[in-house]
């Protein structure tokens, strides 16, 4: 599944053109490489997303084309999140 689209059905990022956005910026990392909306992701793989002053790191644990709300979180496990001070940056 393309990134872009497993970041929207998962709801980790609410738009798929915010998805891309973000990815085609950078802020995204796939397995500690940058990736683009057009990168392929499976299971197993870990994302970084880097969104405002949040740095989001989670694992994917199930791959699915379309999901409820409430099982969106299902999807994934987050393993870490931080939040960067005033004085960090990227």
């Amino acid at each position: 599944m393309r990134l872009d689209k497993f970041l929207k059905v998962s709801r980790l990022i609410k738009r798929r053109t915010l998805a891309k956005e973000v990815s085609d910026q950078g802020r995204i990392e796939v397995n500690g490489k940058e990736a683009k909306a057009s990168t392929t992701v499976k299971v197993g793989d870990e994302l970084t997303i880097r969104l405002g002053q949040r740095i989001v790191t989670a694992r994917i644990d199930r791959i699915q084309d379309t999901t409820k709300k409430e099982d969106a979180a299902e999807m994934y496990t987050i393993i870490k999140e931080e939040r960067l001070g005033p004085t960090d940056s990227f």
